[in-house]
């Protein structure tokens, strides 16, 4: 089963420095048939302008990565961590028992982002924050994992993540074929952020949604240049 979820079908919000394209229900934006997918819960696609940005606010029990497409973004939160995360690169903050935290596009340039809220294990984890680059050249032609919590993933550059999921990405060259296997009962949401690319035959553009579920191997046709990102879930 894919469910292909139209960019343009989305759930929306627009202010004067925010964009955000819902993948999922989330704030005022609710459909009862997107409340999530497995632990998957948000999967937001933002346009931060020049000096905007979310001032501090409170998480709990949440895994959130954020993976930045475009531009840079800056977090600080009140356990003291404070980083800088630009393009191609990913930040995970297990908010666990509480986290405020705030995070700016203090470039000149807007941020992309893809934001995405999985569920944890467990509840009340202790909080924490971090940060890695990821080389683009790794991710040419396969599939890295930037965030598991997946034992099959121990001792890997990974982000660690309080469940049972990897966040995985790719880039490729139009005309080329990339391949990701779904043990039995596993599902995946896949996004590609540019490009144009078909999915066991369902065809999918920019920023589209793909529903995955009930597949055991994903064979994803490249139709022009394209990044790929893909959770692998419960």
């Amino acid at each position: 089963m894919i469910e292909l979820r139209p960019f343009e079908k989305l759930g929306r919000f627009d202010n004067d420095w925010l964009s955000a394209r819902y993948h999922f229900s989330f704030a005022s934006y609710f459909d009862p048939a997107r409340t999530g997918f497995g632990p998957l819960r948000v999967w937001n696609d933002d346009r931060i302008k020049p000096r905007g940005g979310f001032a501090p606010h409170g998480h709990r029990d949440m895994e959130i990565i954020t993976y930045i497409r475009r531009g840079a973004v800056t977090h600080e939160d009140h356990l003291g961590n404070r980083g800088r995360t630009e393009a191609g690169d990913v930040q995970v903050m297990s908010a666990g028992a509480g986290i405020v935290h705030s995070e700016y596009n203090l470039e000149a340039e807007p941020t992309e982002l893809f934001q995405i809220w999985i569920e944890p294990a467990a509840e009340g984890l202790k909080p924490r924050w971090g940060t890695r680059s990821f080389p683009s050249d790794l991710r040419a032609g396969r599939f890295v994992v930037l965030a598991s919590g997946r034992s099959t993933h121990h001792g890997s550059e990974a982000l660690p993540i309080h469940q049972d999921a990897a966040l995985l990405c790719a880039s490729a060259e139009a005309g080329s074929k990339l391949t990701h296997a779904l043990e039995p009962g596993r599902r995946a949401y896949l996004v590609a952020p540019r490009g144009r690319i078909s999915v066991n035959g369902i065809a999918a553009k920019a920023r589209d949604g793909l529903a995955i579920a009930n597949e055991l191997r994903l064979e994803i046709g490249i139709e022009e240049e394209s990044e790929i990102v893909l959770v692998d879930l419960p």
